[in-house]
């Protein structure tokens, strides 16, 4: 992906800081800059970056459980000040600055000061080469047309990259994200859709046309589905109940209906994003959607639904409702997202 090109500043420069990189912290630094400077930011205190960068990161650290490597401490910092500032995983964004910016919490002002040892000047080194005090030097009089200057604790960006900027925000975030999902899909090679894990915080569709379309098939067939969690029996006109994602939505970030079950209201207030067992759990789960399946075929063999079993059963109509293929896929979807951090439900 490139970003836009100007005929009075070095683009190239710019286009080149992400090129060599062990740690997210540059792109965060930068989704930072970006977004103070569309808001008129021009001399930008550091701690109001370091606090951006923390909130840019929330919700891939602290919902999605996205892994940035052990070199990288924004994920520790991320989980460290949501217990010291008492923050929730979905809190606003702009609450998350307030309080950062704020918070006079010792511990607080430690960990955002953390992220001054390296990211400032390393992130203008393209323009330079040379140590932190001489890149800090250097860019005090803008050279070689540098994005900003370092202050100890501020920055300022140069009057000729103010307009451009703030002009091409939306693709220079868009080329920072494309970089980012680089970075971590590399990292996270097994965890399915980085990019929507990044770019925005949680979206949730509404499952009413697969509660409509689909499980009502079930219900009126079987008059009830008992929960496969409880074992309480669920009535369609009675709304007991939930659809539910099997593995999480917050790791699969899908509503594909292989995925997707009826389950008791209560517990599903309480279960949240935590893991089923596939050894208690799976077969249950096999058998409702293999009935399911089975019941809405039987109506309309041309339910739009059916085809989201494709992706797992290509050749469903000559192989059935396999087993062990339908095990294969959830299992280490299960895994891999209790290795990212997904806790599982207590029995």
């Amino acid at each position: 992906m490139q970003i836009p090109q100007s005929q009075y500043l070095p683009i190239d420069k710019l286009a080149s800081v992400f090129s060599s990189t062990s740690a997210t912290y540059k792109f965060y630094w930068f989704l930072a800059i970006l977004e103070l400077v569309e808001e008129g930011g021009i001399h930008i205190a550091k701690r109001n970056i370091f606090s951006r960068m923390i909130s840019n990161s929330w919700y891939t650290v602290n919902y999605f459980h996205i892994s940035f490597g052990k070199q990288d401490l924004i994920q520790d910092a991320v989980k460290a000040l949501i217990k010291i500032e008492n923050l929730q995983i979905n809190e606003n964004k702009n609450i998350i600055n307030a309080v950062l910016d704020n918070s006079v919490n010792t511990e607080t002002i430690r960990i955002l000061k953390h992220f001054d040892k390296n990211v400032p000047h390393w992130f203008i080194s393209s323009w330079f080469s040379g140590n932190r005090n001489e890149i800090y030097s250097l860019s005090q009089n803008f050279d070689y047309g540098c994005l900003y200057r370092l202050e100890k604790d501020a920055i300022e960006i140069n009057p000729i990259w103010i307009s451009y900027l703030q002009s091409n925000s939306r693709i220079l975030k868009d080329f920072c994200y494309w970089n980012l999902s680089l970075f971590l899909q590399k990292r996270n090679p097994n965890v399915p859709d980085i990019p929507n894990k990044i770019s925005k915080a949680i979206t949730r569709n509404s499952l009413v046309k697969q509660t409509n379309e689909y499980w009502k098939l079930v219900f009126n067939e079987l008059g009830s589905v008992d929960c496969i969690f409880t074992n309480n029996k669920l009535v369609f006109e009675e709304k007991k109940y939930a659809l539910d994602h099997f593995v999480p939505h917050a790791f699969v970030s899908h509503d594909l209906i292989w995925n997707l079950i009826p389950i008791d209201k209560t517990f599903n207030c309480s279960k949240g994003d935590k893991l089923p067992s596939v050894q208690k759990h799976f077969d249950k789960f096999y058998n409702l959607q293999k009935t399911a399946y089975e019941i809405v075929k039987s109506y309309n063999s041309n339910n739009r639904y059916l085809e989201d079993y494709l992706t797992i059963f290509p050749d469903i109509e000559d192989c059935g409702f396999d087993y062990l293929r339908y095990k294969e896929t959830i299992q280490p979807l299960i895994t891999i997202a209790s290795n990212n951090g997904f806790s599982y439900m207590k029995d």
